[in-house]
């Protein structure tokens, strides 16, 4: 069944994990074999082997780069323009892929009705690009507005204005406070291109400030349920319900510690928590009574977003697994049409009406 991913990190892990993703899953591992620098090494999920075999034929694809101001102590660079050229970097990347055939850039709506297309009434995926539309996580690169226009003309058509504590133009998870002036200009600016809020990672007072302010298109590509699992990376029933209202397609994110509660950093296992794909139909299910259907949630895995498998669901051996949903959901009692939505009609409805033409 076709599927579609709002959230896969593929440059971060093509040019900061420096992983060939044109490479199979197991020789990727293979490669990383005895490295240590991060805690996911030889555990990765997704490359494009994997994406093909899963009918996974369009992602969200990412662009990622924090500015840490001094006394930050999260990663990142350490000024504006650093993050800029980082995402520059991650950009290369994108269209050298384009340039062997790997993937295809969307960014209409009349391409991206082409590339489903495509890949619905095709019997063999083996040569297929994958479409991506690009994503900015954290506005921080965007040094200033003409730096916003620049990107918009290379491509890129959503924003998470906030990833990871405090930023330059928005609080995010961890952080508390409202949109700053930046921020604001940033989502005026954003509004006049038509482009795509992504609410992901917004703290709190940031989200609401961002509901109100923002006229656009919202979603939120990588994110679950705080009445399940009660942490500020997870947006509460009230903010869903907001969410639900805007038009809005929320993502589930397979990130093991965002689908059960009590999760302990280097101490909890996915197989000692019980994390598997079924808790992931929980969040799922419940963004489904919240909107009293099914056309609002969708699959943002976040997969190999700085974690592997040792934080995704226990029986998810790659990305590929995904098609494993289809039978959870129908036991679950999700009729084929229902599934069709959560696989791809949902994400794909939402972008033929945002995207420009």
């Amino acid at each position: 069944m076709f599927l579609i991913d709002a959230h896969l990190d593929l440059a971060m892990n093509a040019l900061e994990w420096n992983r060939d993703l044109r490479q199979p899953v197991d020789a990727i591992r293979l490669r990383e074999a005895g490295l240590t620098d991060k805690p996911d090494r030889e555990k990765g999920t997704v490359s494009f082997p994997v994406l093909r075999s899963g009918n996974i034929g369009f992602v969200v694809a990412t662009q990622i780069a924090r500015y840490v101001a001094p006394g930050n102590t999260l990663p990142g660079w350490n000024s504006p323009q650093q993050a800029w050229a980082q995402t520059q970097g991650q950009l290369a990347w994108y269209k050298e892929m384009e340039a062997i055939g790997e993937m295809r850039m969307i960014t209409t709506s009349a391409q991206f009705k082409s590339h489903v297309d495509e890949w619905l009434g095709a019997g063999n995926r083996a040569n297929l690009p994958i479409g991506y539309m690009l994503s900015l996580e954290g506005a921080d690169s965007l040094v200033t507005m003409d730096h916003l226009h620049q990107a918009y003309r290379q491509g890129l058509r959503a924003i998470g204005p906030a990833h990871y504590g405090p930023g330059r133009y928005a609080n995010g998870t961890d952080a508390t406070g409202r949109l700053n002036e930046m921020g604001k200009t940033l989502l005026n600016e954003m509004q006049q291109l038509t482009m795509i809020l992504d609410a992901t990672h917004l703290c709190d007072d940031a989200f609401w400030d961002a509901m109100d302010l923002y006229q656009g298109p919202v979603w939120a590509s990588h994110n679950n349920c705080r009445s399940l699992v009660n942490h500020n990376r997870q947006f509460s029933d009230d903010q869903l319900k907001t969410l639900i209202e805007r038009g809005a397609v929320i993502g589930a994110a397979l990130d093991a510690w965002m689908m059960v509660p009590g999760w302990v950093r280097g101490q909890s296992t996915p197989q000692n928590m019980g994390c598997n794909l079924e808790k992931i139909i929980d969040h799922i299910d419940h963004i489904c009574q919240l909107a009293g259907n099914c056309l609002h949630v969708g699959l943002g895995t976040d997969l190999d977003g700085a974690f592997g498998k040792e934080q995704s669901p226990a029986d998810l051996e790659n990305i590929a697994d995904l098609q494993n949903l289809s039978g959870l959901l129908e036991k679950r009692g999700f009729s084929a049409e229902d599934i069709d939505q959560l696989f791809y009609k949902n994400w794909s409805q939402f972008l033929i009406t945002h995207l420009p033409v």
